[in-house]
């Protein structure tokens, strides 16, 4: 009997419609025609001029038009070349269909002008078993009423005249949201045991700014990827201060990359669509980037000069001196260039005879530094929930520190922080805390203690650092006092 049923569902297996999800943006994104899909995608990489790099695990490539961004994502492909994989696991935003999951295709194949790539039916089934938020799918795959997702079909052609034969693990994010895009880079590092598995994230950048209002919302995502910060990337795409479609895709592919020992973030090439038209009122961004095993390349330290220090109290100063006097904000400062204007996090601490009176702070570089000092010393004179707001006879009486902060970079090995000099970050779930690097000089804090410590202010409890749902990040800071000569 138990042979009977082993060879029923064989026949069964066998005879079960291939499920393939067929081309949907073909003739529209790109040429449905077969020759000169090939033709256009095979120009694209010729055209390149991105060097092939040892130790790539994955890659960031735009989805609009190819007339558009075909050029770009040539670049993210081109740095391929000579390589073989034998998987490639595609990460793509939903336009078109809404769910709060991250999708799996379930089916056994996506199909271009250019024929079917199969699906690793194995790999897919083994990642969604990984945590509740990964399932196997047809959410954000198949056409609906409306039209198809053109974000994960448009890599495809390039993959395919690339790499010829492989097997596709196609994904859809439908929630965006850093836990769910950890939750699926966590569990793509555990899983992926070669050399030859790619990750491709799929994202455009800002959409229909101006030309210049474009260039800067894109350098500052591309600055957060070659800091390596992507806990601040995605929190300032999550709060819509930043733009890319395709935010949760490169966040998710990070985490990843970083957990297969990707440290060397390149960005390969940037434009945008008023690039290619010539249209420069309304533009749409693109770029291509590689993450590769090797040296960390984090870029060096930012260099403050005695009239930045001064200035950025002089801000610090008169910011809460206006919300104090007239409650508003104070006008924005002059931006011209330089460190001051460089996306940065940054506290403002306001002591009152050696006590503390105020400290508010955005850990995220979502503005110019300039702009982050004026609004968290306004919130630390009059919003910090734990004083009463500063009042006018107590102005004269305030010190002023300003914390300039460095990038957060996760750190997989607690031995290595250092108190005074690192400060810390922990996030698990929605929880978070953060203490300053001067809090355990102050304090006097060992390892341990520091490290209990930043689980408390996030209200976990003791040793929750070393809990792997846990995420903990270390950033150093320029402290800027005017209490110094």
């Amino acid at each position: 009997m138990t042979r009977l049923l082993a060879i029923a569902a064989v026949v069964c297996a066998l005879c079960r419609a291939e499920a393939v999800r067929p081309p949907a943006v073909a003739g529209e994104f790109y040429p449905a025609d077969v020759k000169v899909l090939a033709s256009t995608v095979d120009g694209f990489l010729a055209k390149a001029k991105s060097e092939p790099a040892a130790g790539v695990v994955a890659v960031v490539a735009p989805h609009a038009g190819y007339p558009y961004s075909g050029a770009v994502a040539g670049e993210a492909y081109a740095s391929l070349r000579g390589r073989k994989f034998s998987r490639v696991i595609v990460i793509a935003p939903t336009h078109v269909e809404a769910f709060d999951f991250t999708s799996i295709y379930s089916g056994d194949a996506y199909e271009t002008p250019l024929g079917k790539v199969l699906v690793d039916r194995a790999f897919a089934s083994k990642l969604s078993k990984m945590h509740p938020s990964l399932r196997l799918s047809t959410k954000g795959h198949l056409k609906t009423k409306a039209r198809g997702e053109h974000s994960l079909e448009v890599q495809l052609p390039f993959l395919q005249r690339l790499l010829g034969d492989f097997k596709l693990v196609p994904v859809v994010i439908g929630d965006q949201s850093y836990e769910k895009c950890r939750a699926l880079g966590v569990a793509l590092a555990k899983l992926i045991r070669d050399q030859e598995t790619l990750i491709v994230a799929s994202s455009d950048l800002s959409h229909y700014h101006s030309y210049a209002d474009a260039v800067a919302l894109d350098r500052r995502v591309l600055g957060a990827v070659e800091d390596w910060d992507y806990l601040s990337l995605s929190r300032n795409l999550e709060s819509n201060i930043w733009e890319a479609c395709g935010g949760g895709p490169i966040v998710a592919a990070m985490i990843a990359a970083e957990r297969l020992g990707a440290a060397a973030p390149r960005v390969l090439k940037y434009a945008n669509s008023g690039d290619v038209t010539g249209e420069k009122s309304r533009v749409v961004g693109y770029s291509a980037m590689a993450f590769n095993k090797g040296t960390s390349a984090a870029r060096p330290s930012d260099s403050y000069s005695a009239e930045d220090r001064h200035e950025l109290l002089r801000v610090a100063r008169q910011s809460v001196q206006i919300a104090v006097e007239e409650n508003k904000l104070a006008p924005a400062p002059p931006l011209s260039s330089g460190v001051l204007t460089r996306g940065r996090g940054a506290f403002v601490t306001l002591k009152e005879n050696g006590k503390l009176r105020g400290c508010v702070g955005n850990t995220s570089a979502s503005k110019p530094l300039l702009l982050v000092v004026r609004d968290v010393a306004a919130f630390a004179a009059v919003g910090d929930p734990r004083f009463k707001p500063v009042t006018r006879d107590e102005l004269p009486k305030l010190r002023y520190e300003v914390s300039v902060l460095s990038p957060l970079r996760r750190i997989a090995d607690p031995e290595k922080v250092q108190p005074g000099l690192h400060g810390l970050l922990i996030r698990k779930g929605e929880m978070e805390g953060l203490l300053l690097p001067q809090i355990a000089v102050e304090e006097n804090f060992d390892r341990k203690t520091f490290l209990d410590q930043v689980c408390r202010k996030a209200g976990l409890p003791p040793q929750s650092w070393r809990d792997p749902d846990a995420d903990l990040f270390v950033f150093t800071a320029d402290v800027i006092s005017d209490s110094q000569p």
